[in-house]
């Protein structure tokens, strides 16, 4: 390749544009939000820079860090399901005849096409009490008690029990719910770019010495597609951890994660030192997840040495 220097017209044309970009409208906005977490709040929207800890102690008391714990609870539940839901479907995908790859591919995607407030509000469809899932349960239930009736043992509704439709939206359930829907894209995407990478060979000569299809996924499979799992682990985890418009929609008063706490302190509360110190310890944990990532990777390049 053509070293840089020969062509440094074409090299600074296509590097300054991206670069001043980058300065302009991300690392001098984040370093201003940086700035504000040290400062105080002296009037309505006065900010002074004393360069105090006090906004970083405050996030520390016992209340925020409860939501703090919350929100990697919740986080990690979610990026579990999505991996145990996500597995199968990019296994399903990749041995799937090459006309119906690129058409199941095209349904893991299309959720990107649609807007996510619009998907959440579909979803608030389908979860409320008079919503489809309900609907289906009572019908459900009406014919159960129909076919009793007809074999002579009696109905449901003569009992006085009544279907009661349940209640999915606006708790913590309806919020994972909500998560995994958004997340799980982001998981089958990454497995399946692994995947597909895969050596069959090695699962037929698995399979040929006598492992069963249990053994061969475990002992080949899954420690082939490490990679994937991890990047599909850190993809989902870190925007689930940081995920503000699904538990606002889809959860109740107490299924808050700490994005809505760091969006009421810039909104209602008006307290941008506060919320800029909570947004920086967010950011400090999606980088420490991302070392940890960084290094497992390392030590895979050395073990494969």
């Amino acid at each position: 390749m053509e070293h840089w220097r020969k062509s440094a017209g074409a090299f600074w044309a296509g590097f300054l544009p991206p670069t001043l970009w980058l300065l302009a409208f991300f690392f001098v906005p984040l370093s201003l939000i940086w700035a504000f977490s040290f400062g105080e709040k002296s009037g309505i929207i006065d900010i002074d820079l004393v360069w105090t800890f006090e906004n970083y102690a405050r996030a520390l008391e016992p209340l925020y860090l409860g939501i703090f714990a919350k929100s990697l609870w919740m986080a990690t539940i979610t990026t579990f399901i999505c991996l145990l839901v996500g597995f199968p479907v990019a296994i399903g995908i990749v041995f799937a005849p090459p006309k119906m790859r690129m058409w199941l591919l095209l349904l893991v995607i299309l959720p990107f096409w649609t807007n996510l407030l619009i998907r959440t509000y579909a979803l608030i469809a389908v979860l409320r009490t008079r919503g489809h899932v309900n609907f289906a349960l009572e019908w459900m239930w009406d014919h159960a008690n129909s076919f009793l009736t007809l074999i002579g043992l009696g109905s449901f509704s003569l009992l006085g029990e009544r279907f009661e439709p349940l209640e999915m939206l606006y708790n913590n359930t309806a919020v994972v719910i909500g998560l995994v829907y958004v997340g799980l894209p982001f998981m089958v995407l990454p497995l399946y770019a692994a995947l597909d990478r895969l050596d069959r060979s090695y699962i037929e000569a698995s399979l040929d010495l006598g492992a069963g299809h249990i053994r061969t996924f475990w002992s080949v499979v899954v420690p082939l597609a490490l990679p994937g799992i991890a990047s599909g682990i850190v993809i989902t985890f870190i925007p689930t951890l940081g995920s503000f418009l699904t538990p606002d929609l889809l959860g109740g008063p107490d299924s808050q994660m700490i994005a809505n706490v760091i969006e009421r302190q810039f909104k209602s509360a008006n307290h941008w030192p506060f919320g800029s110190a909570l947004s920086f310890i967010l950011m400090y944990a999606t980088f420490f997840g991302l070392a940890v990532r960084a290094l497992m990777s390392r030590n895979e390049e050395r073990g494969a040495r």
